[in-house]
Formats: C-alpha cells, sequence, structure tokens
C-alpha cells in the first residue's frame, strides 16, 4: 500500500511517516482552531458553547478523519461557527474563512523559512534546497529537514486547496464575503448538497498535488532568501 503514511514510509522512512502523521493532525487543528478564533474576535461564542476552543484534534477531525489519514493521507476537520453573529456581518465571513488557510501559510512560511537557516551552509555549498538535503548524513539535521520539508509541503498544499473558491471550502466563503450574488448562488439548496461529491472531486482529481507544487516551488525560493540572509 504506497498511499498515506505507507507510501511516505515506504520512500522516506518511519520517521518521515511520522512527521507526516504529526503535521496532518498539527495542521489540521491549527486550521480550525483560527476559525474559532477570528469567530470570536468577531462576537461568536458557538466555538466556545461546543467546546471547540481545544487543542485535542479528536475534537476537531474524528476518529474517521484521523484514521483516513493514516491509511490515505485524506483528512478533514470542523468548527462550529454561526454567521449570524458576526459583527461584520457577511464581511464577517471574510475574516472567519480566511483564518484557518491564513493560519496554514503561517506555518508554511515559518516551515520554509526555518529550513533556509537550517541548511544556510549547505544551500551556499549545492545550489538547492533538495541537494543540500541529500547532502546531510544521517541525523538530526537531515532528520528536522525532511520534518520541515513535509510540514511546508502540507501546509502549502492545505492553504491553496482551500481556498478553493466552491463550497464548503474556505474560499467560497470568503469569496461570499465580497460578492452577494456568489453569496446567494452558494446557499443555493443544489450546490449545497453537491458539497459532498465537490469535495471528492476535488481530492482525487490531483487539484492538490498541483496546487502542492506551486506551493513548494515558492517554499523552495523561500528557503534559498532566507538561507542567503545575513550572507
Amino acid at each position: 500500500m504506497d498511499i498515506g503514511i505507507f507510501g511516505i514510509y515506504n520512500s522516506l522512512g518511519p520517521a518521515a511517516a511520522a512527521a507526516f502523521l504529526f503535521w496532518g493532525i498539527f495542521s489540521i487543528t491549527m486550521h480550525e482552531l483560527a476559525h474559532g478564533w477570528a469567530a470570536l474576535s468577531q462576537g461568536d461564542d458557538t466555538p466556545r458553547i461546543y467546546g471547540r476552543m481545544t487543542p485535542n484534534p479528536v475534537v476537531h477531525m474524528g476518529w474517521v478523519s484521523l484514521i483516513l489519514l493514516a491509511l490515505t493521507g485524506i483528512a478533514w476537520g470542523m468548527m462550529p461557527v454561526d454567521p449570524s453573529k458576526f459583527r461584520w456581518g457577511r464581511r464577517g465571513r471574510i475574516v472567519v474563512s480566511g483564518a484557518g488557510p491564513a493560519m496554514n501559510v503561517v506555518l508554511w512560511l515559518l516551515c520554509w523559512g526555518g529550513l533556509g537557516l537550517l541548511l544556510r551552509d549547505e544551500i551556499a555549498a549545492n545550489g538547492s534546497v533538495l541537494r543540500a538535503i541529500r547532502s546531510l548524513p544521517e541525523g538530526l539535521a537531515f532528520q528536522m529537514s525532511i520534518f520541515l520539508l513535509i510540514g511546508g509541503g502540507l501546509n502549502g498544499m492545505l492553504a491553496l486547496f482551500n481556498m478553493l473558491p466552491l463550497p464548503p471550502f474556505d474560499g467560497a466563503s470568503v469569496l461570499a464575503g465580497f460578492s452577494r450574488t456568489y453569496y446567494r448562488w452558494m446557499h443555493n439548496p443544489k450546490i449545497a448538497n453537491a458539497g459532498f461529491f465537490i469535495v471528492i472531486i476535488a481530492m482525487f482529481s490531483g487539484v492538490g498535488g498541483i496546487m502542492g507544487r506551486w506551493a513548494d516551488r515558492l517554499g523552495v525560493d523561500l528557503a534559498m532568501w532566507v538561507s542567503g540572509l545575513g550572507g
């Protein structure tokens, strides 16, 4: 079985598989908590009422999502909010819905920036991030570089994937905050009922992989830039 943790285990080893599991759980949990923090800032106490302001990933993801993360690499989370309570009304959707992907962008920046700092000398000697990683001997620095590489790749993909302008992705709610026409379209019962199929199609169409590669290219550029600071 060459998908999910199994695929990473076979290609990169047990430490990389553990890193994938960590980043999958941590990134989705932080994504959902960011939605919750933003909702609270908008005057919506729904996340707190439902006991969702917790770092417990089971609360945000559920056991089915956690198991599928391990088996297939696919997972999801949920944060209950009540847009009718947002103090900015429809515009509050932009803040609350955009907070999750924004959190993934922050983690993406930290991972790729950290990789650039960690591999500063190796990048200078080898001219690229991947060659710098391959040049490392097995040890703590190598394992940490793989850890950051997986974290950066996963969070970049999550940030872009969740900004797809299709319900139920966050990008649809963000766009609805700007456009009344799109807001009405998104709340059409037929569109809402198709949300599950939209998610399945998006997950298995390869869109996430394409977006992940875009984010990785930008991440490599960021790591290269950070590695040159102070040089």
